[in-house]
């Protein structure tokens, strides 16, 4: 399958996230520039990444797009039995680092490109490459600008991630925040003459976790999800210097991801009031107490109607007949909420093999994802309307 032969060539670029992914966006580009299709390359704002745009097809009206992110987690510290990136076939499998999350969709999506380039499409074909969504859907914001500002805006966008191939209307919406704790440093001789900021954090974990006993209890549901209520997530604690010092700083990276029926922000607002109690309360022994709490990095949810016209037409493709939600998050939710275009996540392998050692999709995944693009580019030849 041309798939196939692509994805081989996509794994062995290492576009790790904290690396560049322009040797593998001049690579697409330059295939597709081969076979007379133009490309938008988007540069970060230091040059060293892009995301790429192209579109077949009529350029005067929407047509349907098909988005993926080209970079991948690290290897760091993995056990692995078969090189990273170097694909490798065995037993109908394709193991390669991102062959699941989700260089086997960019693959499928790629080999569709060529062949609607040979192709009379009456409705365009779109296709967009994003950088750095493993680390938050940084990248993509660019491509969102600027679908913001084109004369035309996406119909539909298919994100493939994986998903097996079963259509997902939703995942959650995430908030990551860091709580800073400031307390008075001291020998620990003197402990209780100091403020531990450690200790000011615990207390702010310990609220954390009852906001998680009360969403757990009383917040909305959604049972199409495995964890069907909102979560908070402590992630990261940074403190202290020495143990004869008591610390006078504590940094805790936590996150909020929430169903769509709850307000992120409403629940940042909850706790903001109680790091402002527990620090008031320190401050009868460090009026220097505090605990401020910044965002640094938030993208939306995705909640789009099984009933919808966008996703009818996706399940006329697969053969589905039911819908799922997916627990991880995609950049779905922004071109849904900013672009306003529906937006459905659909594609080969499992992300229950992402991020592991020994990251594969099936060949039968692949081809069944090819079969849907194909009945893709079938009705974007079609002279009448999509969705109607």
């Amino acid at each position: 399958m041309d798939s196939v032969r692509i994805l081989e060539r996509l794994i062995a670029f290492p576009t790790v996230s904290r690396d560049s992914n322009l040797g593998l966006i001049d690579y697409v580009a330059e295939m597709l520039d081969a076979n007379g299709v133009a490309c938008q390359i988007l540069h970060s704002e230091g040059g060293h990444k892009a995301n790429l745009f192209a579109t077949i097809g009529p350029s005067n009206m929407p047509g349907i797009m098909l988005s993926g992110h080209t970079d991948v987690v690290p290897v760091d510290g993995q056990d692995w039995t078969v090189p990273p990136f170097e694909m490798t076939e065995r037993d109908g499998r394709l193991y390669g680092r991102g062959a699941a999350d989700m260089k086997g969709f960019v693959a499928c999506a790629l080999a569709a490109c060529l062949k609607a380039s040979k192709m009379q499409l009456a409705t365009p074909l779109h296709l967009a490459l994003s950088y750095d969504e493993e680390i938050g859907c940084i990248g993509v914001r660019s491509l969102v600008e600027m679908l913001q500002g084109a004369p035309q805006r996406p119909l539909l966008c298919i994100v493939g991630e994986p998903t097996g191939m079963q259509v997902a209307t939703g995942h959650k919406g995430k908030i990551a925040a860091r709580a800073i704790c400031r307390g008075r440093e001291g020998h620990s001789a003197l402990a209780p003459l100091a403020l531990n900021a450690i200790h000011l954090g615990c207390d702010f974990v310990a609220a954390l976790r009852r906001e998680q006993d009360r969403l757990a209890r009383e917040g909305a549901r959604d049972g199409d999800y495995d964890i069907p209520y909102t979560t908070v997530h402590v992630g990261k604690m940074n403190a202290g210097v020495a143990l004869n010092i008591v610390p006078n700083l504590c940094q805790i990276d936590f996150e909020i991801r929430n169903v769509a029926a709850d307000s992120p922000e409403e629940i940042l607002k909850g706790l903001k009031s109680e790091a402002l109690r527990i620090a008031a309360e320190a401050k009868s022994t460090a009026p220097e107490a505090a605990i401020d709490i910044e965002i640094f990095n938030a993208y939306p949810g995705l909640d789009t109607p099984a009933a919808s016209q966008a996703v009818r037409f996706v399940k006329s493709l697969t053969g589905a007949n039911g819908t799922i939600k997916v627990a991880f998050g995609t950049e779905g939710g922004l071109f849904s909420r900013d672009v306003g275009t529906p937006t459905v996540v659909c594609g080969p392998g499992s992300m229950a093999q992402g991020h592991k050692p020994d990251e594969f999709v099936s060949i039968e995944q692949m081809r069944r994802c090819d079969d849907m693009l194909e009945q893709l580019l079938r009705r974007l030849a079609q002279d009448q309307p999509l969705m109607a």
